[in-house]
């Protein structure tokens, strides 16, 4: 009798259902299309799941899944998995991350092919019965300037095709090093205003986060060359759709190419309809036979081994941890993760090392763990939450060229219990660290500056000249904003040149008061971040 029972609850290839029932601890169902009360009916039984995006594994699932033990979704997004309540619940869940990788580059590329040679208006004017030669004249690839955003494994694949069609690439990530940016060949730029400045592509491959939505807005749009085109089969909302027809009406863009939508499937009110220098398509970047295959077999694979061996893959929330792991270093990986979060808010971006450095009793303990959550928060920030994990958040430094070593605390500090994280850029340092104080976890050092503050919460960060009433402004402001400060941490160097106020706040700033404390002067810096 088989050890292990797998539902798969959604279809997955054939050969993704035959590599599960290769085990032979494990046996397999395949019953697709369940209506959530049926699910709940069954899902008692089952100590696996595969999914993709139909099934819903809510919270009531989790509650009556007692024996479920790994989720594998076929796919990237895990939107229809509640994450939070499978950790509660000890349940892992893995995705399939790099099966539609080759798919969802090719599509992009062909995206840019069409939209530089009309081929989809070409294609539509001879079906009319049309020989209009003169209105389709395009553009070659060759020698232009193309600007990638986002160099993570589809953006690298693109650029590997680029290149070959003797176009010259340039790219910026937060996250690629200037070793990384050499191996693969291209022109590394500092921002993504310095990507697009002379520009006459543009290819996106980036999350949609709050600091990411409309990374295309009119004003950057503005810096490609005239003539540019845009392709976009990242994720809807990263270009300004009404941004990007102005630009077409003047003549500025030559064209766009969307697989992603901000509203999908687009409505009526969608602005780019009826614009001829266009290409659409529904989403179709992982939508080919091989994809599908991929992810289906790479998802069995990984539910099969986490089951069978314990080995864990593409996980996206934490792994299980025995109970004397757990014992001895969880106390510490909430801490190393809100370390890790609020370094690569302050530090430079394109950094080219981590280091972490233990003083005291944590240094005595397998500290591997501790730096992986490090890690995974540090990381976390540029890459969606899916990608980047307490697993593989080694890996995915190590792909950007970043090198991540262990050592003793160098800070000058008081505490007889240190985690120390810095980032280093080749001369630069920027450090945080923390402690405990009993059993309460504190931030007491961010970037040169002794504070202590709590290392989760809503944050406004502030470094000033030291110069009376800019304490007095920023209460001031925030007061006027209706948001609450709930702790407040001040710190200034020796030489009282400069100052940081750091507010834990209720709510987060609005963008209109970030602004006016920014245009305050004296004050050098204002970040606004959650731990």
């Amino acid at each position: 009798m088989a050890t292990y029972r797998v539902l798969v609850s959604d279809p997955i290839s054939e050969k993704g259902v035959e590599a599960l029932r290769s085990a032979p601890d494990i046996s397999v169902d395949v019953n697709t299309g369940l209506q959530p009360d049926e699910l709940l009916k069954i899902i008692g039984d089952y100590h696996g799941l595969v999914v993709r995006s139909q099934t819903k594994v809510t919270a009531e699932v989790f509650a009556a899944a007692t024996n479920l033990k790994a989720i594998g979704r076929a796919g990237v997004g895990v939107d229809n998995i509640d994450r939070a309540a499978a950790t509660d619940h000890g349940v892992v869940v893995m995705n399939t991350p790099s099966g539609n990788t080759i798919s969802t580059a090719e599509h992009a590329f062909t995206l840019m092919l069409s939209l530089a040679r009309n081929i989809p208006q070409a294609h539509a004017s001879i079906i009319a019965g049309k020989w209009d030669r003169k209105s389709f004249e395009g553009v070659e690839l060759c020698g232009k300037r193309l600007a990638i955003l986002g160099m993570g494994r589809i953006g690298s694949e693109f650029a590997k095709r680029a290149q070959a069609f003797g176009m010259t690439v340039v790219a910026y990530d937060p996250f690629l090093t200037a070793a990384r940016a050499q191996s693969l060949k291209v022109e590394l730029a500092e921002s993504a205003a310095i990507a697009l400045t002379g520009a006459d592509v543009v290819t996106l491959h980036i999350p949609l986060t709050p600091e990411t939505q409309h990374i295309l807005n009119a004003e950057r749009i503005g810096l490609m060359n005239p003539g540019a085109l845009i392709i976009n089969c990242a994720r809807g909302g990263l270009v300004d759709e009404a941004a990007a027809k102005a630009h077409i009406d003047s003549g500025h863009l030559a064209g766009i190419a969307l697989d992603v939508f901000e509203t999908e499937p687009p409505t009526a009110e969608f602005p780019l309809f009826g614009v001829k220098k266009c290409v659409f398509t529904p989403h179709l970047g992982a939508s080919t036979a091989e994809a599908q295959e991929n992810v289906g077999i790479e998802v069995a694979h990984q539910v099969r081994d986490f089951l069978v061996t314990g080995e864990i893959r593409n996980a996206v929330n934490m792994p299980n941890l025995d109970s004397r792991t757990l014992e001895s270093v969880g106390p510490y990986l909430d801490l190393a993760n809100s370390l890790g979060k609020l370094l690569s808010k302050i530090a430079p971006g394109q950094s080219d090392a981590i280091r972490v450095s233990y003083l005291g009793p944590v240094s005595e303990l397998d500290t591997e763990l501790v730096t992986r959550k490090v890690l995974s928060g540090f990381l976390s920030e540029a890459y969606d939450e899916a990608h980047v994990n307490l697993v593989n958040a080694p890996a995915i430094a190590k792909s950007h060229g970043i090198s991540v070593t262990e050592s003793t605390a160098a800070l000058a500090t008081n505490c007889t219990e240190l985690i120390e994280v810095s980032a280093i850029k080749g001369k630069e340092v920027c450090t945080v660290a923390g402690t405990f104080f009993g059993k309460s976890a504190r931030i007491v050092h961010i970037a040169g500056h002794h504070v202590e503050t709590n290392p989760t919460g809503k944050f406004l960060f502030v470094e000033n000249d030291d110069r009376p009433g800019i304490v007095g402004t920023i209460g001031t402001s925030l007061g006027g904003a209706s948001v609450n400060i709930a702790n407040m941490a001040l710190s200034r160097t020796s030489d009282r040149q400069r100052a940081v106020t750091v507010i834990e706040v209720d709510t987060n700033p609005p963008n209109e008061l970030l602004e006016s404390l920014r245009a305050t002067p004296g004050i050098i810096r204002v970040l606004s971040f959650e731990l």
